[in-house]
């Protein structure tokens, strides 16, 4: 947690600078275009019965909660070079672990780091996360599961993330 109290994400450069072009984009370029679309839509008339005008605003409303979003996460982010590569799991590693005899692999951090891989991602905060953060390659440990089982993960692989 930062002083304000909000959460901290990690975020590689790359990361953070694709973020901020798309904040940049659809806080500029993509307001005018959505106003424009409503604009349209109004013009044909009775808005009641206006399914563009209404899909228009819903997109509008969609985008200004995006941009928040991407405010929120870009004005809190830490950002840095990816994790060191000492088989520890940090925020920022792909990680590869033995579940109840299943192997995963995973990117512990944020969905936006992830960007259009197709890595599954777990937060740091979630259950299998905190319970994993700050162990090492071949270390085994546990969480408890939301419906109240215990789970036992070993660590296989833990290195960093590179887009």
């Amino acid at each position: 947690m930062s002083e304000t109290g909000a959460a901290v994400a990690w975020l590689t450069q790359d990361a953070y600078d694709r973020l901020k072009n798309e904040l940049e984009y659809l806080s500029g370029e993509g307001r005018v275009e959505i106003a424009k679309t409503i604009e349209a839509a109004r013009a044909e008339g009775d808005l009641k019965e206006n399914g563009g005008y209404h899909a228009a605003k819903d997109q509008q409303g969609k985008m200004e909660a995006r941009i928040r979003q991407l405010r929120q996460l870009l004005e809190t982010a830490k950002v840095g070079e990816t994790t060191a590569s000492d088989g520890t799991v940090a925020s920022g590693s792909v990680v590869t672990i033995d579940l109840a005899g299943e192997e995963m692999v995973f990117l512990l951090g944020s969905r936006e780091v992830a960007g259009d891989t197709d890595l599954d991602v777990y937060s740091e905060k979630s259950p299998l996360g905190s319970a994993i953060v700050g162990h090492k390659v071949g270390d085994t440990t546990s969480y408890t599961a939301p419906n109240g089982r215990e789970i036992t993960v070993k660590i296989l692989e833990a290195k960093p993330f590179t887009g």
